[in-house]
């Protein structure tokens, strides 16, 4: 923490299946507040680009929006021990239905940092080829009826900046994705590169 930020209590008041939320008290200079926080295991989302330069797009309803929406294939860092890159891989399969035979890290955010300390990695994938069984995932929920397609990369972003894509992770992932096209994907992280974003209560 900053030396200007204190923490000087911190209580757990719900734990559920993927998130917690804290009561910090914080001491701020001369002054205390207290701030609810959002304890989030993090996340990983992948930019699939095949070799005609569309990015894969899945299209799912969440209902805290009551609506559906088209995201990158996704997924939460909840397999304890998992990397983040191998948690993006089982994604694109399971997803996607999709390997990738190069990965790099296109983007990193914090999603909403005023009140969560989730955080997302967001990867390019390319040289794509198609998963028959999907290493045995068997959809549940809102995956039953997730679809999947493909649209061209210029498309994806015009769609992006039209507020036709609404979801953060896509609009960030795809963004990225075509400002790297145009730079003819130069000046990419590697895909084991350090994650200093990654979700951390200490």
């Amino acid at each position: 923490m900053s030396e200007d930020y204190q923490l000087v209590e911190s209580d757990e008041v719900f734990r559920g299946h993927v998130i917690a939320l804290h009561k910090d008290t914080l001491r701020m200079g001369d002054q205390t507040t207290v701030r609810e926080i959002v304890e989030h295991p993090g996340a990983v989302g992948v930019v699939a680009i095949d070799d005609d330069d569309n990015v894969v797009l899945v299209n799912q309803y969440r209902h805290p929006v009551r609506r559906r929406l088209d995201e990158l294939p996704a997924g939460l860092l909840d397999v304890e021990g998992e990397p983040a890159l191998t948690g993006a891989q089982r994604e694109l399969v399971e997803e996607a239905s999709l390997r990738a035979s190069q990965w790099d890290v296109l983007v990193d955010l914090y999603t909403s940092p005023g009140f969560s300390n989730e955080a997302i990695r967001i990867y390019l994938a390319r040289g794509l080829s198609p998963v028959d069984d999907r290493d045995g995932f068997v959809p549940e929920h809102e995956e039953v009826h997730m679809t999947v397609t493909r649209v061209p990369l210029a498309d994806a972003v015009r769609r992006a900046l039209a507020g036709e894509i609404q979801n953060a992770a896509a609009v960030a992932g795809i963004l990225a994705a075509g400002l790297a096209h145009a730079r003819g994907w130069t000046g990419l992280r590697p895909a084991d590169a350090p994650w200093p974003a990654k979700p951390d209560r200490a």
